[in-house]
């Protein structure tokens, strides 16, 4: 059984064991002493998810208040182990329970187009599923990938 929690500090090895499954799409993380803040900060600002069950955290999610907006869901990776099987919906959906308040814009940046992860994680396809529709470029990735904002109305 899943279960959709805030994160807590000693949440902090799971964010890097997700963000080892991916960094050949985003770049380097778990090495990165500015990624440890940014999950520490999230934690530490409630603004940080997780997804887990018996065996581990199942996803991982950071999140972005906004005074007056627009939010931002600034990181989200759901465990090889449970894609497609809903965890990264419960997170966003979640996320948008306990922080949005509407009227309001929820932006997040992913793939391009053009880059090899837009298919292989099924990114795109994920957050138009959920509502998001694409918007302007985005700068590329760490790693020289092309990215796109997504951005989903909240009434």
């Amino acid at each position: 059984m899943t279960a959709v929690r805030p994160a807590r500090p000693a949440d902090l090895p799971g964010f890097l064991a997700l963000a080892a499954e991916v960094e050949h799409w985003f770049g380097p993380m778990v090495a990165e002493p500015g990624f440890h803040r940014a999950v520490r900060g999230s934690i530490d600002g409630g603004l940080a998810t997780v997804a887990e069950d018996g065996e581990g955290l199942l996803g991982g999610l950071l999140f972005g208040a906004a005074d007056p907006g627009p939010y931002h869901l600034h990181w989200l990776v759901v465990a090889g182990r449970a894609r497609g099987t809903g965890v990264g919906r419960e997170l966003v959906e979640d996320a948008l329970r306990r922080h949005v308040r509407g009227p309001a814009t929820v932006e997040v940046v992913t793939f391009g187009p053009d880059h090899p992860g837009a298919v292989a994680s099924g990114a795109r396809v994920f957050y138009e599923r959920l509502g998001f529709t694409p918007a302007e470029a985005a700068a590329p990735g760490p790693e020289g990938g092309s990215r796109q904002v997504y951005r989903l109305r909240v009434p």
